[in-house]
């Protein structure tokens, strides 16, 4: 770890670190290394799972994110579910975890199925990005999906949730229904129909305006 850490500082840019702002809480250090940097200083390592779980552990942005690809999907069981939604706790990390780690997952169905009706939206934002990167992408997610998206509006609109995080998992929803939309027209006749029994409220309107174009 203490290699890891001197390559990642060696790239530090405080300027950079000063300025970055992610929905969440912050780790408590940042060395403000750009990803393509902590992606490739992290993909000269040797994958090893438990030493993924060790640095997934530390308050250090970059070894957080170096975890991700150091892990290996097929040890993601149910099991080890909590312990890395424990660690999702800006949407940077929840998107770097759904494309390089959540998406791999032998058990990924049963992750998006739990996940997506978690209370913290972090994670339904994470699983529905992994999901829109699946290679397993599912018809029968397409209405869960839709009502996530509602019960997030609604949340916001409550005042439950931040309407920030809810643009959040509206955002995670149009690219799990536009790749699901783009697989067959079939698909795509199901997500819009889904779509339909969306309201106004200011979520649902992203989901609506973003695929009005896409699909």
């Amino acid at each position: 770890m203490t290699e890891l850490l001197g390559a990642m500082r060696r790239e530090r840019n405080g300027l950079v670190a000063d300025t970055m702002r992610h929905y969440g809480t912050p780790c408590g250090l940042n060395y403000g290394v750009s990803l393509p940097t902590v992606r490739r200083i992290a993909r000269m390592q040797t994958p090893d799972h438990d030493f993924a779980r060790y640095l997934w552990l530390q308050e250090v942005r970059e070894l957080r994110l170096a975890a991700l690809h150091l892990a290996e999907p097929a040890r993601v069981t149910p099991e080890e579910f909590a312990f890395w939604a424990a660690g999702l706790v800006d949407s940077e990390l929840a998107a770097e975890a759904a494309f390089a780690l959540l998406g791999h997952i032998p058990d990924f169905p049963q992750l998006f199925g739990a996940w997506l009706v978690a209370d913290e939206p972090l994670l339904r934002y994470a699983a529905l990005l992994a999901a829109s990167r699946s290679e397993r992408i599912d018809s029968a997610w397409i209405v869960p999906t839709v009502e996530a998206v509602h019960r997030a509006a609604s949340d916001a609109e409550r005042g439950v949730c931040d309407p920030y995080a809810a643009r959040l998992v509206a955002q995670g929803a149009v690219a799990l229904l536009a790749a699901a939309g783009g697989r067959n027209e079939e698909n795509r006749q199901a997500v819009l129909r889904a779509v339909g029994s969306l309201g106004k409220l200011p979520a649902e309107d992203c989901v609506h305006e973003e695929l009005a174009w896409r699909l």
